[in-house]
């Protein structure tokens, strides 16, 4: 958290178990799913270091994928034992350092919605149904380039914004060069109240000068994670 976990590799293996950090029924805060009840499966390690990330990814469980699919399947279910979460928001750290192959097809054959945010530093083969939000990075100053061949797979760019971080203050021009993407931007939490409604004024002027689409984090407003 905050800059200082680890720095993951990708792993090799044939994606039997995954390293998960927790698996829990939500409601999606963010972009296109923003307001729609959700699973989270939030995968350990990231091959970065984010100094305003608030997530805790370092410290993982090793879990076969049929038991995942088993959780996913429980946690899908309300208190009737009806179907009403079908979006899986796979996330991390980073989900793209492990191989998540298995574990989609899996969730696509028993009809679950899948959608991926991702950093867009790695690219691994997945099934085309799965939707891919990538969420770009900075490393002194610049942002780090998109793997190529995830660009051709990504539904929408979410930006963090900072009105006081100047590697966040806008988002990285080859996105803006993307027509054809939706872009999200969303404020950075700074953990300030004077900074985050500055943050805010600064995705609202951003927003209102390029047509770019705002994202808040509705999952702090409702007070659930």
């Amino acid at each position: 958290m905050f800059g200082k976990n680890k720095v993951s590799r990708i792993q090799l293996h044939q994606g039997n178990f995954l390293e998960i950090q927790e698996i829990f029924a939500t409601i999606q805060g963010e972009g296109f799913n923003a307001g729609k009840p959700a699973i989270f499966i939030r995968l350990s390690g990231c091959n970065l270091q984010c100094s305003f990330c608030d997530t805790d990814f370092d410290s993982p469980k090793k879990i076969k994928v049929d038991e995942i699919i088993q959780q996913v399947e429980e946690l899908s279910l309300n208190s009737n034992q009806q179907r009403v979460r079908d979006l899986i928001v796979i996330t991390g750290g980073e989900p793209m350092l492990q191989p998540i192959a298995k574990l989609c097809n899996l969730l696509l054959r028993k009809k679950f919605k899948i959608q991926i945010e991702t950093n867009g530093t790695i690219y691994r083969k997945i099934p085309l149904a799965v939707e891919i939000i990538c969420s770009p990075k900075t490393t002194r100053g610049k942002y780090y380039p998109i793997n190529p061949n995830l660009l051709k797979r990504i539904k929408a760019f979410k930006f963090l914004i900072s009105a006081n971080n100047p590697n966040y203050y806008d988002i990285a021009n080859y996105a803006k060069e993307q027509k054809k993407i939706p872009i999200f931007i969303q404020p950075i939490d700074e953990y300030d109240q004077k900074k985050n409604q500055q943050n805010i004024q600064r995705i609202v002027d951003l927003s209102m000068q390029n047509g770019y689409l705002v994202s808040l984090q509705i999952h702090k407003i409702l007070n659930i994670r």
